[in-house]
């Protein structure tokens, strides 16, 4: 069963100010991460022409191999084809799942960075 969660422009910049998901999280994502991960990903891991993501990209880090791999391609595909005004406001929910995922492998996404993944 599927939930859509409809937020109001003022709800959507309040989380954007605040710059975090989830007050116990590492990493904290602003519009400078999102615009930045927008031009990087146009650069190598998604293709527009095709509408493709390769996950096999080195700029994703090995993020979808890893023991969160699934949450997130999840929330990455959600931000890329976002058609929300304000883009990735409508990805909430998959980058809270993505987190919690992280705070389940500590060792593993340390501070906000992942290590080798590859082996996953």
């Amino acid at each position: 069963m599927s939930v859509e969660v409809k937020l109001t422009k003022s709800e959507i910049n309040d989380i954007t100010e605040s710059k975090q998901v989830d007050e116990n999280a590492s990493q904290k994502i602003d519009e400078k991460t999102l615009e930045n991960t927008n031009e990087e990903t146009q650069d190598g891991a998604y293709n527009p022409e095709t509408g493709e993501i390769n996950w096999d990209c080195p700029c994703l880090g090995g993020m979808a191999k890893g023991p969160c791999g699934e949450q997130f391609k999840a929330a990455f595909s959600c931000f890329i084809y976002s058609n929300a005004e304000q883009k990735g406001a409508d990805c909430l929910d998959a980058f809270r799942e993505m987190n919690d995922c992280f705070k389940k492998y500590p060792d593993v996404y340390k501070n906000g960075k992942s290590r080798d993944l590859s082996n996953y």
